[in-house]
């Protein structure tokens, strides 16, 4: 599974990881909603199916998603609204972030 995050966001991520999150990340939620379908979430830009294939049980995660989400529903409801954690979201990107020079070499082999 290949992504790239824009290096800016990268930056500001490593940023908020290694310093005071309280001012770095005033307004960092808890959770985020899928973005609707066509969109992109507002936080990393990703697309409502790449987050998908992380957060539900896939045969290509081996049926074990590496980013955590609930569904809320009413009791009784087929339907609900799935809540992805923002943080585990993040540490997924940090974990998977490249630089631009480990891209620019994997270009040019």
């Amino acid at each position: 599974m290949w992504f790239l995050v824009s290096m800016v966001k990268i930056e500001k991520l490593k940023t908020a990881a290694t310093t005071d999150q309280v001012t770095t990340e005033p307004f960092a939620p808890e959770t985020i909603r899928l973005p609707k379908v066509g969109g992109h979430d507002p936080y990393f830009g990703l697309t409502r199916s790449f987050i998908n294939t992380l957060i539900l049980p896939t045969a290509e995660n081996n049926f074990n998603p590496p980013v955590r989400s609930f569904v809320l529903r009413r009791r009784g409801a087929k339907t609900g609204v799935r809540l992805v954690d923002y943080q585990s979201l993040r540490d997924f990107i940090l974990a998977h972030a490249e630089t631009g020079a480990e891209i620019q070499s994997q270009t040019t082999e």
